[in-house]
């Protein structure tokens, strides 16, 4: 199980364009039993760039392969190196509009539950319950030798030890968490290792050409299952990872719709495509249904 080949797709011809009515969007909340895909457009208005939208990372960086991470030792380090520069400001990141919208969704009953391609933990931190992280999550790391996991606050803590001088100034922050470094501000970084066995410490997320956990995938699909329709937020869907999830609802019956300001790879399975901004949508969806948000899951 490969979770993520193909990092680019081109729409093909004849693709029916965006809608800017999101009428239906607010009929399938209002039925309730709704399945939230969210992608990496959902977390820009939070300041996350995202790969494939305008301006998106893909188009100057290829993210690092499990691969690359686990054969080489030098790849580790310029991993960590970006990884720990980057986390002064992905980890300041806080939920905006759209995800707080999905949380006041999912506490009035509307959500059936929450998948996240994302590995920021902003819908956790907007107050979604019960959220399943396909990709896995960037607060945590994992030793690959014990398996011992660990808090990334204290692995930053024990790195800026390890490197007290190392203050590069980056080109840009990526969707994963890691910024623009080149190998050579990278070379004298220090990478620290697993404080219970000394193995290779590896962020708990998926990399690109890494499995999806077979038990991660199962739940995502029982949840697919058991829902009346699946509301992608924010995805390309250009990789089989989430694709999946959309080909399943749409091939047993069950509406897909879609809201992304880009033309999807699962536009085709959908019942519409909203090309609008996610943050004002979902607030005015939630206007529309007299749900009120909790403002005070706003950014600093």
């Amino acid at each position: 199980m490969r979770m993520r080949p193909t990092l680019s797709w081109t729409p093909p011809e004849g693709l029916r364009p965006g809608s800017t009515d999101w009428g239906p969007l607010a009929e399938a909340l209002r039925a309730g039993g709704v399945l939230v895909l969210s992608g990496a457009g959902l977390s820009t208005e939070s300041g996350i760039p995202d790969y494939r939208g305008e301006g998106g990372s893909l188009s100057r960086h290829t993210p690092m392969t499990y691969q690359e991470f686990t054969a080489s030792a030098g790849a580790r380090r310029r991993y960590w190196a970006r990884s720990h520069l980057g986390w002064r400001t992905f980890g300041r990141a806080r939920p905006n509009a759209g995800h707080r919208a999905v949380a006041a969704f999912g506490h009035h009953g509307l959500l059936s539950g929450v998948i996240t391609q994302n590995v920021d933990g902003l819908h956790q931190a907007a107050g979604s319950r019960d959220v399943v992280e396909l990709h896995g999550g960037l607060e945590r790391v994992v030793c690959l030798s014990c398996g011992a996991f660990g808090s990334r606050r204290e692995l930053a803590r024990r790195l800026q030890d390890a490197n007290a001088g190392f203050a590069p100034v980056a080109a840009r922050l990526n969707p994963d968490g890691d910024a623009d470094l080149t190998d050579e501000q990278a070379a004298t970084f220090r990478v620290v290792p697993c404080s219970r066995c000394g193995g290779v410490l590896k962020p708990d997320v998926v990399f690109f050409g890494e499995g999806v956990p077979p038990g991660r995938v199962e739940r995502c699909r029982e949840l697919v299952a058991g829902a009346t329709s699946l509301l992608v937020l924010g995805s390309s869907l250009t990789v089989m990872s989430g694709l999946r999830f959309v080909r399943q609802a749409a091939q047993a019956g069950k509406p897909v719709l879609i809201v992304n300001r880009d033309a999807t790879r699962g536009d085709r399975h959908a019942a519409t495509r909203v090309a609008l901004p996610l943050g004002t949508t979902l607030t005015a969806l939630a206007e529309r249904l007299d749900i009120p948000i909790d403002e005070t899951r706003a950014g600093d």
